[in-house]
């Protein structure tokens, strides 16, 4: 049965979040607000979770889900390295709207779909959802929408794509930000945008320098 939680009320906030971390350890599907859009979101590591995520979606495995971390320490376990620029950006702007690919730590055994040996990972500035990733750690988190659809910015718009394929809906009130977070790659010598977002490409420049973005050449390192 699907339970939904208004944690603008502290009561229902608590139970939802014990609820919700739960509901993620059995490998079920939660909803959660974010700073930019509704996700939903599966325990990274349980793959059979993360196939119901693609499922509620109606997408496929050649979008592969990011990841939501609740801290610092928990996206650096999850990546080979952050490379010459990784951790001043994560200075900048974490928790915040800005979205990093790295490559994955090859020890982790996990399926997020087709990533190609990266994941994409992110630390959002909004309460609930901090709060629960530090409860359940990392977590497969995708726009709370069906594919193609427009993403969620309240939980009842949420729950009326997706329904009772999710068993927890958190309700943070509306999203105050509707831009989406910043796709940044750094997987490459240069930093590539791979979408534009909340953080500007002038503000990354502030940061490493130089940004490509998808017109410029890619380097061959």
């Amino acid at each position: 049965m699907t339970r939904r939680y208004d944690c603008a009320d502290a009561e229902q906030r608590a139970a939802g979040l014990t609820d919700a971390a739960s509901t993620v350890r059995r490998g079920d599907l939660v909803v959660l607000p974010t700073d930019t859009v509704y996700g939903i979101g599966a325990d990274a590591f349980t793959p059979a979770a993360v196939n119901k995520l693609l499922e509620a979606k109606g997408r496929g495995r050649d979008m592969p889900v990011p990841v939501l971390v609740g801290t610092v320490r928990a996206a650096t376990a999850l990546v080979e390295d952050l490379g010459p620029y990784g951790q001043d950006l994560i200075d900048a702007f974490w928790p915040g709207p800005l979205t990093l690919i790295c490559r994955v730590n090859r020890a982790l055994s996990w399926d997020l779909g087709d990533t190609k040996g990266t994941v994409a990972v992110r630390m959002p500035l909004q309460p609930v959802a901090l709060d629960l990733l530090k409860e359940t750690g990392p977590m497969a988190v995708s726009s709370a929408n069906r594919s193609g659809a427009s993403p969620a910015i309240t939980a009842a718009e949420a729950q009326g794509q997706l329904g009772d394929s999710v068993s927890v809906y958190l309700d943070g009130g509306p999203c105050e930000d509707k831009v989406p977070s910043t796709i940044l790659d750094l997987t490459s010598a240069i930093p590539r945008v791979l979408r534009k977002g909340a953080v500007s490409e002038e503000k990354l420049r502030g940061v490493v320098g130089y940004v490509a973005t998808d017109g410029d050449p890619t380097p061959d390192n």
